[in-house]
């Protein structure tokens, strides 16, 4: 009978034997609590019928666990050297229900899924998480850095508040599952991390209503302390104005003309909640490329 060995003793053993030296700056903190592990697992409810996406599955950590449960499972691996040695695992372990993608999650398509499961390189959480909401899933189990969830929830007026908070309030609900200490991986982290998860709203929001919902968001939160009006003047490339004269001509025609849009617009970025800032996108969707 083989001797089990602890998931931290597997994990380092792997990496020698491959000559790996993991390097945190490019977020490559691999989880080695089994405690933890079985949490997040527990967390994403899988069956055979669910297809689960997996961003920088490393060595296989979660992805082996995810595999036994899913019916499928898409892992996407950016390092060439790390995808290696994951299908060389997934091939010993006889493991074929696996999709692996050697590529920069960011930028390939996704295939098809329905569920996300993802120990995330933090230097990508921000662009990953808003291509996340570009895709219909019925759930999400996800590790962040702490500041990062925290944001996640910010409410309006604080700190937290972000660009980030704004868009999943129509898209998501955010829930804090547990913290992970930086003890849990190697190399240790100098911060905590959280398990979130996500679940997507059912929301009746028209798409064009929302596209022009994201720019307004992204053009105000470059400029979060300032009043909106300043913001989007000064971030005037994001909603399709090069001439700031041509679009602080158009803010004082509708200022003018509705006395809402004044109101909005004399507000501070962070004090507008994400339903004003939908209601000031609709004023303006007619002016804004």
């Amino acid at each position: 009978m083989t001797e089990r060995i602890s998931l931290a003793k597997e994990t380092k053993q792997i990496l020698q034997e491959n000559g790996i030296i993991l390097n945190k700056n490019l977020g490559q903190n691999y989880l080695i609590d089994d405690f933890k592990r079985k949490k997040i697992i527990e967390y994403a409810k899988l069956t055979k019928e669910d297809t689960v996406l997996e961003i920088g599955p490393g060595i296989g950590t979660l992805t082996i666990e995810l595999a036994k449960k899913a019916g499928k499972v898409i892992a996407i691996e950016q390092d060439t050297a790390i995808f290696n040695i994951l299908k060389k695992r997934l091939e010993k372990e006889k493991i074929d229900n696996v999709e692996l993608i050697n590529g920069d999650a960011v930028k390939v398509d996704f295939p098809e899924f329905n569920k996300i499961v993802s120990n995330l390189p933090y230097q990508i959480s921000s662009p990953i998480s808003f291509k996340f909401l570009e895709h219909e899933f019925d759930l999400a189990i996800l590790m962040y850095q702490k500041e990062f969830a925290d944001r996640m929830n910010g409410k309006v007026g604080t700190k937290q508040y972000s660009r980030l908070s704004a868009m999943l309030y129509f898209k998501a609900n955010v829930k804090f599952l547990t913290k992970v200490s930086p003890e849990s991986f190697i190399p240790s982290p100098k911060v905590d991390s959280s398990v979130v998860e996500l679940k997507r709203k059912e929301n009746k929001i028209a798409d064009d209503d929302f596209k022009v919902y994201s720019k307004v968001v992204k053009a105000l939160f470059q400029h979060r302390n300032k009043k909106a009006r300043n913001a989007l003047i000064d971030s005037r490339h994001i909603i399709g104005f090069k001439d700031k004269k041509q679009l602080k001509s158009i803010l004082n025609d509708l200022e003018n003309e509705n006395p809402r849009i004044k109101e909005l617009l004399l507000e501070r970025t962070i004090n507008l909640s994400p339903k004003s800032i939908m209601e000031l996108s609709i004023l303006l969707k007619d002016h804004i490329d």
